[in-house]
């Protein structure tokens, strides 16, 4: 079906929190609906594969991709003269190097793609380490190819494809057909028991853009699929996909296909009912201000008690330097000029923006062995994922993102993680809160983490760890939901690198925790890291999995 925009509604979004002028979460517009552009189902991806039509594109060498996610929105720069002087981190844990054991032992840990797999070729970098664990099976997908695993044993079942080989049975005009642009995530919906893989497609600078988007027939990541082409007038950069009861939610950063600068924010719900049909879904769209929102984070469920009948997908993200901003967006595909997007301020202890990048526009601070080259921390933003569970009847959700905790002049990355308890209430409770960094002398920098909870409530939060003494390498640690509050144990090595990357700055741009659907227990992490010797584009992936003993 043809791309149908209709704007049914412009009115304000009520603020839910006051707030000074500045960081009031204003209106947004909307909503706003949309359809697929094109859509079609495939056959298996064994005959996919064997088609003549494998489509491989981005020819020719290695490349920096997603150049807009390096751009700071304005949002941040507004609110920097108006943020407290520099300061201590006083939610740091102080007992890193005292605190239990990390009591969550590795299962599997083997190579993932990257440099060194079989039929891989880096196309690019970052490699957006992006993965999820099914029923029977491992998905991992990076820039700008994806893998099916057997999650028993971490044998390889299919692949590694071109992303856009999903699309190969769109029509020839389609471009998430004939392009593989990546920025992907690989989720799978727990309770239909259906994968949902998606990426964005970019035929030229200046457009067109879209979305596109395959939810499997089966439990099989290596059968069937229905898949779609949703296009945007602008470039929609930095998806993320959050699996909810009554859509698909994914999150965008808007930039202008005219002059690249950054728009807004766009949160869309995909209608999840029709989309498992393979009929055509409608999408309803917000597109938050400017000066209230970016790099927004969807609520994303695991476990399998379902929320509330009728919740709203709570979104989140990074305010400023002492407040996360809660959204609620509440669909309505019967009467979509019913559905609302809502927002409100949610107080945190005070954090140092990465590498103080509010006020240089740059994020680009962390050190590696044996080289100046410094990498860069993605440290505006929340990491994926906006981890849901519904346990005990208390709703729960698991955020991080990176801090400085280091000075002005000698910046260190940290993990600030977060659980918040009654996530859509109007006035939603900071649970527990920490930043995870070491202590006196310790000089690495941890960053591109993600984090998800077990049925026990027990953490694991994973991430990448680097310094000038270590090499860019994934690192883990957790705690036990029983432990003391805002505490995590001691961390542990899941893959160390041995060498530094010196070319782009460019690192993650995110990394993936997911949690087994089946025994509800299980941990699924993949990271990048870097092998011997020091260069570009020569990054490799890992996969690991853990558990903690009391989960059963």
């Amino acid at each position: 079906m043809k791309n149908k925009h209709v704007l049914l509604a412009m009115s304000l979004v009520p603020v839910l929190l006051a707030a000074p002028p500045l960081f009031a979460l204003e209106s947004a517009s909307g909503p706003e609906v949309i359809y697929p552009e094109y859509s079609a189902e495939t056959p298996p991806l064994s005959v996919m594969a064997k088609s003549a039509e494998a489509l491989p594109v981005l020819k020719g060498p290695p490349a920096e991709l997603n150049k807009y996610n390096t751009i700071i929105p304005d949002r941040i720069l507004q609110v920097a003269p108006f943020l407290p002087l520099r300061k201590g981190d006083s939610a740091l844990q102080q007992d890193f190097f005292t605190a239990p054991k990390i009591g969550a032992p590795l299962g599997l840990n083997f190579l993932g793609l990257g440099k060194g797999f079989p039929g891989f070729v880096i196309t690019g970098e970052p490699p957006d380490t992006e993965g999820a664990v099914g029923a029977t099976q491992y998905v991992q997908w990076v820039n700008s190819m994806y893998a099916v695993f057997n999650k028993a044993n971490g044998v390889k079942l299919a692949g590694p494809f071109n992303g856009n080989l999903l699309f190969s049975a769109l029509p020839a005009a389609s471009i998430c057909r004939t392009t593989n642009s990546g920025d992907p995530i690989a989720q799978y919906d727990k309770f239909a028991n259906r994968w949902v893989l998606t990426q964005f497609a970019i035929k030229t600078d200046s457009g067109p853009y879209a979305q596109c988007v395959a939810v499997s027939k089966t439990s099989n990541a290596t059968g069937a699929y229905f898949v779609y082409q949703f296009n945007f007038p602008d470039f929609p950069d930095y998806p993320k996909l959050g699996v909810w009861p009554d859509a698909y939610y994914i999150t965008f950063n808007m930039f202008s296909h005219t002059t690249g600068n950054f728009l807004n924010a766009k949160t869309c719900a995909f209608e999840r009912a029709k989309m498992l049909a393979g009929l055509t879904p409608r999408v309803v769209c917000f597109n938050p201000s400017a000066n209230v929102a970016a790099s927004l984070l969807p609520g994303d469920l695991d476990g399998k008690t379902l929320p509330p009948a009728g919740a709203p997908n709570p979104q989140f993200e990074t305010f400023n330097n002492t407040n996360i901003a809660r959204w609620s967006f509440h669909v309505n595909f019967t009467t979509p000029a019913l559905s609302t997007y809502t927002g409100v301020l949610v107080p945190v202890k005070p954090f140092n923006f990465v590498c103080n990048n509010f006020a240089g526009n740059t994020d680009t601070c962390v050190t590696q062995k044996s080289t100046t080259k410094k990498l860069d921390t993605l440290g505006d933003r929340m990491m994926y994922r906006a981890a849901y569970r519904n346990l005990g009847g208390i709703q729960r959700v698991v955020l991080t993102h990176s801090v400085d905790v280091g000075t002005a002049s000698s910046p260190r990355t940290g993990v600030r993680w977060y659980e918040i308890r009654n996530p859509n209430a109007a006035t939603p409770t900071v649970f527990q809160q920490s930043t995870f960094a070491g202590t006196v002398g310790d000089t690495n920098h941890r960053w591109m983490s993600s984090a998800a909870m077990d049925k026990m409530g027990n953490i694991l939060l994973g991430y990448s760890r680097s310094g000038p003494a270590t090499f860019p390498s994934v690192y883990y640690t957790g705690r036990l939901g029983t432990a003391p509050l805002n505490t995590l144990q001691t961390e542990a090595v899941i893959r160390n690198g041995t060498g530094a990357q010196v070319g782009f700055s460019r690192w993650g741009d995110y990394s993936s925790m997911t949690v087994d659907p089946v025994n509800d227990c299980t941990f699924w992490y993949t990271q990048e890291y870097i092998d011997a010797p020091n260069g570009d584009f020569i990054w490799k992936t890992r996969i690991a999995t853990a558990k903690f003993p009391n989960c059963i």
